[in-house]
């Protein structure tokens, strides 16, 4: 670690005097940096792809911070030293968030929704958690959302044994399903994994995005993950929906862009989240 920190003060030309650990999330360590000018985050993975995977993470926090110009924290270096590839941001302190807090960041992300494209996905692929995530181009969502996001991670469900043949929907299945419950939707600039852990309040009320997976999507499956493991504050879907009223059918289509991320668990952190994948295939499916 001390060769890593010194690797890096050099980089930066400035002396990081203390790296204390801190909660980065399931996938990368992280540190906060202590130097004479101010406090730094390292995020540090030695995966094999994880030079990319933070290279994806930089370019999505640069995009929301080119459309929102302000609420991501600033991107100071992506580098590797050894086998060891490395992110390092900007510090943000953090406090509880109140009402307040999350009506503003519901703002936060209905403007970011505001962004839009002429196709669904996104320039480059880029990673949900340490998994790849296909962003070619589609003019139309669904195909999309079959093609790029389900069955890439059904099949790989498969492949780890963590799913059956017999429990794994046809592609004809999976689109008309999803077909019967299709709302209007144009393609939105999307956080693409906003659940608690993936946003920040500062303590002078700044709301923050972070660790985004971003992709021109339906603006919809950002707020579906929000409500995966416990939801928002009221605050933040008033805030939002002030902006983006509710749409007809957006309650049943929850749960479909739920079992994206479900998917997604189910192969990054086994079993646990298999029955609530089965059980979301079985009804809809």
């Amino acid at each position: 670690m001390k060769q890593l920190i010194s690797y890096i003060s050099a980089k930066i030309n400035t002396k990081v005097t203390e790296w204390i650990p801190v909660s980065g999330g399931d996938i990368s360590a992280a540190y906060k940096l202590k130097t004479q000018s101010a406090d730094l985050f390292l995020k540090i993975n030695s995966n094999a792809n994880s030079l990319d995977m933070f290279r994806e993470e930089a370019l999505g926090l640069e995009t929301i911070s080119q459309a929102l110009k302000v609420g991501v924290p600033s991107v100071l270096l992506v580098d590797q030293f050894e086998s060891q590839a490395f992110l390092l941001l900007e510090y943000v302190l953090p406090k509880l968030a109140n009402s307040l807090d999350f009506y503003q960041l519901g703002v936060h992300l209905a403007e970011l929704h505001g962004i839009t494209h002429s196709h669904f996905g996104f320039k480059s692929n880029n990673f949900i958690g340490s998994l790849t995530q296909n962003n070619e181009p589609h003019h139309q969502w669904i195909p999309f959302y079959v093609q790029n996001r389900l069955e890439p991670q059904l099949f790989l469900g498969r492949q780890l044994g963590l799913l059956d043949n017999k429990e794994i929907p046809t592609t004809d299945q999976l689109m008309m399903g999803l077909e019967q419950r299709k709302g209007y939707c144009k393609p939105a600039l999307l956080h693409g994994d906003l659940w608690s852990g993936n946003y920040l309040i500062s303590n002078n009320g700044q709301p923050y995005f972070i660790d985004p997976a971003i992709y021109f999507g339906h603006r919809e499956v950002d707020l579906a993950m929000t409500r995966l493991f416990g939801g928002f504050g009221d605050a933040f879907y008033q805030a939002y929906y002030e902006i983006w009223p509710k749409e007809a059918g957006e309650d049943e289509r929850v749960e479909l862009y739920q079992l994206y991320y479900l998917l997604v668990h189910l192969n990054l952190f086994g079993n646990a989240y298999k029955p609530a994948v089965i059980r979301i295939l079985r009804k809809y499916f």
